[in-house]
């Protein structure tokens, strides 16, 4: 990822606290750009790209279906049914030598927001058509899905949840997160 980036919500996460008494129901933050690298595989080569993208992870084997692992080098979700995402630093991402995958950049399309709080669920709810409880959405749980018509990605780790928003969108999605969170004391940090 080239050096520099401008985040597509500067000057609109300026750090706040909304609920008077101090209790944040929601807290919201942008974290920072990392290298977010997809893998695309054929039908015909899934086994084959599911392996290429967890060495890159260093993992043993690819999550499957809507589902997520870390490993030693970075995350991998598997957000779709032929792609990965695989989540980390430039320095730890080494590009794999077999051609079998297709290997796309996408760590300049992608605004990532972390919610957490004990309204983070209730919030989500809002805005995402998914069941988002414990035992439909747990920890490790990753599902693409919609947000006011936009495509977007989100992921349960073992710090609540992560949010990809496109670029392009993230100021008006994030401004439709703040606005609804407020009901429930936010905090954005």
């Amino acid at each position: 990822m080239a050096d520099g980036v401008v985040s597509a919500l500067q000057g609109r996460l300026a750090p706040c606290k909304s609920d008077m008494s101090g209790a944040a129901g929601v807290r919201i933050s942008e974290i920072p750009p990392s290298t977010l690298i997809q893998f695309a595989a054929w039908p015909d080569a899934l086994s084959q790209s599911g392996a290429e993208a967890a060495r890159a992870a260093g993992l043993d084997t690819a999550p499957g279906p809507r589902r997520a692992a870390t490993g030693s080098n970075g995350t991998l979700l598997r957000v779709e049914p032929l792609k990965w995402w695989f989540v980390g630093d430039q320095a730890s991402f080494s590009k794999p030598a077999a051609g079998i995958s297709t290997v796309l950049d996408l760590s300049q399309s992608r605004t990532r927001m972390h919610l957490s709080g004990p309204q983070a669920t209730r919030l989500l709810n809002h805005v995402l058509p998914l069941d988002l409880s414990n035992a439909a959405f747990p920890e490790g749980s990753v599902a693409s899905t919609a947000f006011h018509h936009v495509g977007v990605t989100l992921w349960r780790d073992a710090h609540d949840f992560s949010l990809f928003l496109p670029r392009s969108f993230a100021a008006s999605l994030c401004e439709i997160l703040i606005e609804t969170a407020r009901q429930y004391g936010l905090e954005i940090t």
